[in-house]
């Protein structure tokens, strides 16, 4: 079973005034030192047990990839300490190790012998590594004429030819098609229920929360925060939209859930209740039941434009369905201070049995990108129940009429 311990990581690079003062660093005595350091990562510590699966997130140039680079032991950390135990299979850059002038097939042989791989070990692999890689004639063809989807296949099925202790995957899944990267995730869960551990680095939000079990937020090579995917998620969400007088706060709910609410202020949510046909509020409904999500805003600065957007998630996190009134074309403008507005969104709540929350964003722009006034997670929670429909799996009722011809 694989483990990785980081503690008190930092990575930082020279930095040289002149051309000429690396030279001088060498040659001249003494103790001086003609450089500065640039910091790319500090005091980053974290454990991830056997089988557990962990999410790095960040924007571009938080760290991530050098994160990688140190624990597989391709970039040298400048502090602190790496402990690795297992056997390490590490996807980090499309067709690394990969010569354009060899062959697909010569290429897993190179590749697969860097991972550890004997060579009669790549050779009885190398019918499965080819079937799951589906790339066809092209494996005897030079690597220089693929595409990056190609390479991706093709790596990643090297990569994943024997379930490792540890597997360690970078951006490198976000190239090709659709169909491979369903295949791929759907190989990296397999590996993960058999007890592989997972460390990935993605931007896709329903990848890490499906997939992982906690996640870690870097932002400016520090870590930011630790802690379950939906609540990183939505504290990574809100710090995307910071700026200037935006604040963001989090708050444990009773269930045990962490609220992310951000924004400028100047309009915010008073009041969310879920209302079935009767009107009165309600916090269990029907599949399928005719229900209104009640928004009561208050506005407290004048605002020449106000939007709200909506989104129900799933216990996991992952967005059902969400829109916004810039799409419905039902913005509200010139709003003086004290205006109350009321959102009243009628909708059949056609989602599978389970618990949902409901997200809720204040806007003057088309996203809470922009002038975000207050986003809020976790504004509402209700509970959906099977006790009328048919038997049924799945987060969407999609009523059926099934013909049967015999």
């Amino acid at each position: 079973m694989g483990t990785i311990t980081v503690n008190n990581l930092g990575k930082a690079y020279k930095q040289y005034k002149t051309r000429w003062s690396r030279l001088a660093e060498w040659v001249l005595p003494g103790k001086r030192k003609y450089h500065d350091l640039k910091w790319v990562l500090r005091d980053i510590s974290f454990n991830v047990g056997a089988g557990e699966a962990v999410g790095i997130i960040g924007i571009n140039g938080a760290g991530k990839s050098t994160l990688l680079k140190m624990i597989t032991g391709t970039t040298q950390p400048t502090t602190g300490s790496i402990n690795i135990a297992g056997r390490v299979a590490a996807l980090l850059e499309l067709g690394i190790g990969f010569h354009p002038d060899f062959t697909g097939r010569q290429n897993v042989y190179m590749a697969g012998q860097l991972i550890g791989y004997s060579v009669e070990e790549i050779s009885s692999l190398m019918p499965a590594i080819e079937a799951f890689a589906e790339i066809g004639d092209y494996i005897d063809m030079p690597v220089r004429v693929y595409s990056s989807g190609m390479q991706m296949r093709l790596a990643f099925s090297v990569a994943t030819a024997k379930r490792p202790d540890i597997l360690i995957i970078d951006e490198a899944l976000s190239v090709g098609d659709a169909y491979f990267q369903h295949k791929s995730f759907d190989r990296i869960r397999e590996f993960n229920g058999q007890g592989t551990t997972l460390l990935i680095v993605s931007h896709d939000k329903a990848a890490i929360q499906s997939i992982c079990d906690k996640a870690i937020l870097l932002n400016a090579g520090r870590m930011a925060m630790e802690g379950k995917p939906e609540a990183v998620m939505d504290y990574y969400n809100a710090l995307l939209a910071d700026k200037e007088g935006t604040k963001v706060e989090q708050k444990i709910q009773k269930n045990g859930k962490i609220q992310t609410v951000s924004g400028t202020g100047e309009v915010t949510v008073t009041e969310v209740l879920l209302l079935n046909e009767a009107g009165q509020a309600v916090e269990a409904i029907e599949v399928g039941q005719n229900v209104v999500l009640q928004v009561t805003t208050t506005v407290h600065k004048p605002v020449s434009r106000l939007v709200l957007g909506y989104g129900i998630k799933d216990r996991l996190g992952q967005v059902m369905y969400g829109t916004n009134t810039h799409h419905t074309q039902q913005i509200l403008e010139n709003l003086e201070a004290g205006k109350q507005c009321v959102f009243n969104i009628k909708f059949p709540a056609n989602l599978g049995p389970g618990t949902y929350s409901v997200q809720l964003a204040l806007t003057g722009g088309v996203t809470h990108l922009e002038q975000n006034y207050e986003w809020r997670d976790l504004a509402l929670i209700f509970d959906v129940v099977n006790t009328s429909r048919i038997l049924f799996a799945g987060s969407a009722w999609i009523e059926p009429e099934i013909e049967v011809v015999v």
